[in-house]
């Protein structure tokens, strides 16, 4: 049993028991957090929403928050003494994925 997620403008795919890293979100480490589902994929077939599956929710727990590697932005024009370097880390939580249904 599989199901599609979305969270953070993104889309996951998910099993019970997977830890995804996901856009940060706003709950304490511990804590509960519901996703919308939008498919559910079991033995008896497959569910699609428009655009969300009513009465089917994927629940998860919050393991940490943290920020991910480093990304460099450098620009620069060439023949002018021109340049800028910047650094990005994107924050995220990892969930465990409890439940689906």
């Amino acid at each position: 049993m599989y199901a599609i997620i979305q969270t953070g403008g993104k889309q996951y795919k998910v099993e019970v028991g997977d830890q995804i890293l996901v856009e940060k979100l706003e709950a304490d480490v511990n804590a509960e957090v519901d996703f919308e589902t939008l498919l559910v994929a079991d033995d008896s077939g497959v569910k699609v929403g428009k655009p969300v599956l009513s009465g089917v929710v994927v629940r998860g727990k919050v393991l940490e928050h943290g920020k991910g590697k480093k990304v460099v932005v450098f620009k620069y024009k060439p023949k002018k003494d021109s340049r800028k370097k910047r650094g990005h880390r994107q924050p995220f939580t990892k969930v465990d994925i409890l439940s689906i249904g």
